[in-house]
């Protein structure tokens, strides 16, 4: 099972939706695609940004009210489409 399948299993086996859900990534420190990363989460989620050391990449945690399992999936598909984003 690859890790996609194993978050979907884990996700769908929670039965109590709304839940709060962190979202955590680091990406390139370009202003753009810190952009499209903050584009991914409605106006009323807490968004928090810390810079790397060398000031090279940024850290963005994101927590957000989901609905379900396949909310959250096709934001980490949207956001895989971010060229040099990783997921934590």
């Amino acid at each position: 099972m690859n890790p996609r399948q194993s978050l979907e299993q884990l996700l769908k086996s929670n039965t109590r939706w709304p839940m709060d859900y962190m979202f955590k990534f680091i990406v390139p420190a370009h202003m753009e695609k810190i952009a499209r990363v903050e584009a991914l989460f409605s106006e009323w989620a807490k968004i928090h940004r810390k810079e790397s050391g060398k000031g090279n990449y940024i850290s963005i945690t994101a927590h957000q009210s989901m609905d379900s399992a396949e909310e959250i999936l096709k934001i980490y598909h949207k956001a895989s489409e971010i060229e040099g984003i990783m997921a934590l």
